[in-house]
């Protein structure tokens, strides 16, 4: 009956405690961090941490893909009650991912040289911004970015900054699902 004057977080921790007691190999959480406060889930993710340490198995669900993104090592996506992928999250990032680098160049370009358009690029803001979009399903975004910096350069084309990005595994997530997302 006590258990009910207790807030949520605290709740929450309650039950997390009564299921570690047994010293479990493996432990399901489903949310263990919907409705909590920002210490409670920084305190939660370390005690977590502290398990996969230990050799734990945990089997999470969480809609936080942050957290998913940060703490998995394999990574379930469900839709409409169907597992419709489940692969290594590094794995997942390499085959679904993509880099986007945007070079902010030092004079504008008319058009492309047939020594740039090789790669999957676009002309923007007016000519003054190139923007690389690929690694698509390979995993050599990044060497591509490089190969196109030195293409740049060898072009004789200046530029006076880069900005590169990988997906994050929301943006996956959301790519994978569509307007069902």
């Amino acid at each position: 009956n006590q258990i009910k004057e207790l807030s949520g977080g605290m709740k929450r921790r309650v039950l997390i405690a009564k299921a570690l007691a047994h010293e479990p190999r493996v432990l399901f959480l489903d949310e263990p961090t919907a409705g909590v406060d920002v210490e409670l889930r920084r305190d939660m993710w370390q005690m977590i941490r502290e398990l996969r340490e230990e050799g734990v198995t945990i089997i999470l669900t969480t809609h936080y893909i942050e957290e998913a993104e940060e703490m998995a090592d394999r990574v379930g996506i469900i839709r409409r009650g169907q597992i419709i992928m489940v692969d290594e999250k590094a794995a997942m990032m390499a085959k679904l991912g993509r880099t986007e680098a945007h070079f902010a160049l030092a004079a504008p370009l008319a058009e492309l040289p047939p020594a740039i358009a090789r790669f999957p690029v676009e002309l923007e803001e007016g000519g003054s911004s190139l923007c690389y979009r690929g690694g698509d399903g390979t995993g050599k975004g990044k060497t591509e970015v490089a190969d196109l910096t030195k293409a740049l350069i060898a072009e004789g084309i200046d530029f006076t900054g880069i900005d590169t990005r990988e997906s994050s595994l929301e943006d996956i997530f959301v790519s994978l699902l569509g307007e069902d997302a």
